[in-house]
């Protein structure tokens, strides 16, 4: 059984404002309709034999992720959430134990979900090829053939070639992001390629090189999930255990030390589209060599990325820039400079500043909510209700709340009472006031929320019911 493991679990801070520690990059359609992971899981499903993937996430994600995959109408194995981000090796490591709860023979394709790959025939062909040397015990990754001297990636140097496979290659070294003159020399010397961050193996071969190289990340993980509890969709990992976890990646972990790691050349269009510049490449180019997304209007601008969301971005003069606008930040950058925009969420979350981490429009397991105006005493949203969703039966210590329905139909609880809303129908609920908020049509409801009170946080909330086990 082959069996894609799916990585989403990373934060994405150098795609900010864009990308947000709580809807990071790969929940975002940022080269087609699709998300990433939606792609990624997409791309990995059309290769011959695989079943149904199983998926490692950020507690925080998890409805996110569910939510994508049933847009896909596609059924994990499993989504398995961790309680804080350890890299890839525990990663790994409980995807392989759980894989063998399922099939004492599974053969992992370990993926990364925020990878763009153009060309998913060869990407195809060269994890049928990976396939064919797991079999025989090899723990393989691909190394990606090098376009330029890049900076920005790892590279792994090949070693001697593998008898029998004639573009298989022993694994010299991993080695860390270089820096311009060094990544020239390994672009000249043919002999260094793109760490993918891409994996194919036997659970079981690369749970006995982690038992060998790593025994404190199997005994973690094998505690965590043998703790795990079942939530809804999700298997939650022990968090007491899963914490005491050392920290660390496949690469260093395993694929560094084992005498069993090899590596096959992939040239299919591979971008991890990880800064602005990474996306300024892998996009579609006008006359003067610019990016766009939305509404925007350029006047002798070349070479530069610009990106709206919310309002008519336009530019005069700009060459070799990048200019995001989202609906609370703008980023502007020159294009050499982007992987310095997490300095700019370092300092936004040092000062606490929420851009750093949520958007304007936060989702939650039923639907979305974001904020339009507010003030002293007042907030204003713009409330998204799924069908068949329902809120957490709740009441409010600070504040009120009147509620407008803009679309839909609302089944409203206040207190003892049932109130049923359509278009352009409203509820006041009181201060203190027990209160739920459900969609029972089939589309999705649209409200206009007007909070007045003394204090308007989100953690102004007590939940007696929750089908979401918040």
């Amino acid at each position: 059984m082959i069996i894609p493991v799916i990585l989403a679990g990373g934060s994405g801070t150098r795609l900010w404002p864009l990308s947000r520690k709580l809807y990071p990059k790969q929940f975002l359609p940022l080269v087609g309709h699709h998300t990433l992971v939606q792609e990624t899981v997409l791309r990995v499903s059309s290769v011959q034999d695989v079943t149904a993937p199983i998926l490692i996430c950020n507690e925080e994600h998890r409805f996110i992720v569910a939510e994508q995959l049933r847009f896909l109408e596609i059924a994990a194995q499993a989504i398995v959430l961790e309680p804080i981000g350890r890299n890839t090796a525990p990663a790994v490591a409980v995807a392989a134990l759980q894989a063998l709860k399922i099939d004492s023979e599974a053969l992992l394709v370990v993926l990364p979900a925020d990878h763009l790959v153009a060309d998913t025939h060869v990407f195809h062909q060269a994890v049928n090829q990976a396939v064919g040397l797991a079999r025989q015990d090899f723990l393989v990754t691909f190394g990606i053939v090098p376009s330029a001297p890049e900076t920005g990636y790892g590279y792994i140097r090949q070693g001697q070639a593998v008898a029998g496979h004639a573009s298989a290659r022993r694994i010299d070294s991993f080695v860390e992001k270089p820096d311009q003159v060094t990544a020239q020399e390994y672009f000249k010397s043919g002999q260094y390629f793109w760490n993918s961050g891409m994996f194919v193996f036997k659970a079981q071969v690369v749970l006995e090189e982690l038992k060998v190289l790593t025994p404190d990340i199997v005994a973690a993980c094998t505690e965590a999930l043998d703790k795990a509890t079942k939530d809804l969709d999700f298997l939650r990992l022990d968090q007491a255990a899963f914490t005491r976890c050392p920290e660390n990646s496949i690469d260093y972990a395993v694929m560094e030390q084992t005498d069993r790691g090899v590596m096959l050349p992939l040239d299919c269009g591979w971008n991890d589209l990880g800064s602005w510049d990474a996306l300024w490449q892998a996009g579609q180019k006008d006359e003067d060599g610019n990016v766009t997304h939305g509404d925007v209007v350029l006047c002798d601008v070349r070479g530069s990325f610009l990106h709206a969301e919310t309002r008519l971005l336009a530019a005069v003069g700009l060459e070799n820039h990048v200019v995001v606008e989202t609906a609370d930040a703008v980023l502007i950058s020159p294009q050499d400079r982007v992987q310095d925009v997490k300095k700019i969420v370092n300092k936004l979350t040092a000062d606490s500043r929420i851009e750093a981490h949520a958007h304007k429009k936060v989702f939650r397991p039923w639907g979305h909510y974001e904020s339009i105006d507010e003030g002293g005493r007042y907030q204003v949203k713009r409330i998204t209700v799924l069908p068949d969703q329902v809120l957490s039966l709740q009441k409010h210590f600070h504040r009120a709340e009147h509620w407008v329905v803009v679309r839909g139909t609302a089944l409203v609880t206040r207190d003892d009472e049932e109130i049923l809303l359509h278009e352009n129908e409203s509820v006041y609920l009181p201060l203190g006031s027990v209160h739920r908020l459900a969609n029972p049509g089939k589309i999705a409801l649209e409200l206009i929320e007007v909070q007045v009170g003394s204090y308007l946080g989100e953690d102004d909330i007590v939940r007696f019911e929750d089908v979401y086990g918040r």
